[in-house]
């Protein structure tokens, strides 16, 4: 097992099965129980035709498990954009800024009120703090009233030295997920649940779900 796969398991406490990707037998991936996917399955299958957008890496077992539940999926890997050297700026000072306003002009561009379900994942904790709120007012824009969002958030201090991980959706019936090795991003914090309420100002609501390991999930509803 790497290390990175030794990481990851006791992040989750054990609680996990390890297993063998088929088409890479070199890399293993974990299986992950998630109650707020249940939930937010619950809520896709219920009707046809919704607009569904995933913000994490392109993954194939995520776009045909939403196509098959008769939906249109949108991807943007939003982590690595943000990651593009470019987007860092010096500024007359010398300081270095990330550039929100580039950022903005090329990535997460949606009418109003045309998506209906966002999966967010872990994307806040990784993300560059001047991107944050912005990219949480797009998606807030970008929702229809009643549009859910799923997101995960670290719950430990000693989360930054858990890498990022990838979310794939194994069986959303039961809310399995396999977590595999993902790009090295770095946990830039963790949000306690007031910041997180923050986050979900304008949502009428924000269900927390416990866990057994170091992820609070949450679900919020436009």
């Amino acid at each position: 097992m790497s290390s990175v796969t030794q990481a990851l398991s006791r992040w989750l406490g054990n609680k996990s099965s390890a297993a063998t990707d088929e088409t890479n037998p070199s890399q293993a991936r974990l299986l992950r129980h998630s109650t707020g996917l249940t939930e937010f399955t619950r809520i896709i299958s219920a009707v046809q035709g919704l607009s569904v957008l995933d913000l994490g890496p392109t993954s194939p077992a995520n776009i045909r498990y939403l196509t098959e539940l008769g939906h249109k999926v949108y991807n943007e890997d939003v982590l690595s954009e943000a990651s593009r050297p470019e987007l860092q700026v010096k500024g007359e000072d010398g300081t270095v800024r990330f550039d929100v306003e580039t950022y903005l002009k090329y990535n997460l561009i949606y009418q109003p009120e045309s998506l209906d379900a966002i999966f967010m994942w872990s994307v806040p904790d990784f993300l560059q703090e001047a991107l944050v709120k912005p990219m949480m007012e797009r998606l807030s824009a970008a929702l229809r009233p009643k549009g859910i969002v799923l997101g995960f958030f670290h719950s430990k201090a000693s989360a930054p030295a858990i890498p990022h991980y990838r979310y794939q959706i194994s069986d959303g019936t039961r809310g399995m997920l396999e977590l595999r090795s993902g790009q090295p991003h770095k946990l830039q914090r963790v949000f306690n649940n007031r910041h997180i309420e923050n986050l979900f100002h304008d949502f009428r609501t924000c269900k927390f779900f416990l866990t057994q390991d170091n992820l609070r999930e949450v679900l919020a509803t436009r």
